[in-house]
């Protein structure tokens, strides 16, 4: 799959022989492929060491991760355990908590009682990792295409994986829109590191006298921003929320990887021909991305209106349990189920 240049999979050479060995890739002839594709990740190992799989799996992760439109992580109700290696790729997934979908799988194994039990300890257990006000939407089902354990709460199952395939239809159809949206987050984020980071050097010019010692003049800074009123500065100078600054802790860190040495103040990443890079995010935040959004956005509405005028257009797929015909809306169906 990597060493075919029709497909974007050729970066995925860098992870090693270890992972290019275990990467598969399977083509079917299906109405929902011809929109998406799926990637299954190993599940999690949290009693053995990574070594042992052969190829750097976090960073793998991180790869799918950055390109994903939703991300599904999909639960067993026998295994809910959570461990560090669970951890790591919910922190690799900071900042995309609205990609996120819990799938509590094989429900039909489960009694009634025993699946609302297990559907609390599924969020116990992922309370301590998604720091967000909103949690994920959770689809309870069993996704395969078998029939249902008997005496299982089958309608309901049928709801959810008809949600679950409206969720995934809504995005595909909104991937443009999604993608636009997602470029101006990171443009906010890289613009708040970027003015961090000068704030950083000013105090530290600022400070480093004829005799002091830069690192322990650095080191002071980065252990106690709040002294030189780091953050407090760059809230009261520019329209940034509090709510999307980063933590503290990040910068000691970051700083300790990265001499200051390294770093430019914004005021020298500026010329008289192509301007400044600071002022080239900002006007891509409120205005050139926020312009085609709508642009966007308005040729997605006008489009099927357009087509209708001038002839009648082919129409999309259906969804999976919409109703066609007459007594069609007595029960849920999917019509990707074996029935």
């Amino acid at each position: 799959m990597a060493a075919d240049s029709s497909r974007s999979f050729s970066p995925l050479e860098k992870f090693g022989q270890g992972f290019l060995e275990k990467l598969v890739g399977i083509e079917m002839p299906h109405k929902l492929l011809e929109r998406v594709s799926f990637v299954d990740t190993p599940g999690i190992i949290e009693n053995r060491k990574q070594q042992e799989r052969g190829y750097p799996y976090n960073e793998v992760c991180q790869w799918f991760i950055d390109r994903a439109d939703l991300i599904f992580l999909v639960f067993d109700p026998t295994k809910l355990d959570v461990g560090g290696e669970l951890e790591m790729l919910f922190k690799q997934m900071k900042g995309r908590e609205s990609q996120i979908r819990i799938i509590l799988n094989k429900a039909d194994n489960l009694a009634q009682q025993d699946l609302m039990r297990v559907y609390g300890a599924l969020f116990w257990s992922m309370a301590p990792l998604i720091n967000v006000t909103e949690p994920p939407r959770v689809y309870v089902s069993s996704f395969w295409p078998q029939d249902y354990a008997p005496d299982t709460s089958r309608e309901l199952f049928m709801k959810e994986e008809i949600s679950l395939l409206e969720d995934l239809n809504e995005v595909i159809e909104n991937q443009l829109e999604n993608k636009i949206a997602f470029i101006r987050q990171h443009a906010i984020r890289v613009r708040i590191h970027a003015l961090l980071v000068d704030r950083y050097l000013q105090t530290y010019y600022d400070r480093l006298g004829w005799f002091s010692d830069p690192f322990e003049v650095m080191q002071d800074i980065v252990s106690d921003p709040d002294k030189y009123y780091i953050f407090k500065t760059i809230l009261a100078k520019t329209n940034i929320s509090k709510f999307d600054l980063p933590n503290k802790e990040a910068y000691q860190d970051f700083f300790g990887v990265n001499s200051v040495s390294v770093f430019k103040p914004l005021s020298q990443h500026c010329s008289w021909s192509a301007g400044c890079l600071l002022e080239k995010i900002e006007k891509a935040i409120t205005e050139e991305l926020p312009t085609l959004l709508s642009s966007v956005g308005g040729q997605t509405s006008a489009g099927p209106a357009k087509a209708t005028a001038a002839a009648a257009p082919t129409a999309p797929p259906p969804l999976p349990g919409t109703c066609e015909g007459l007594g069609c809306e007595e029960k849920p169906q999917n019509r990707w189920r074996r029935q």
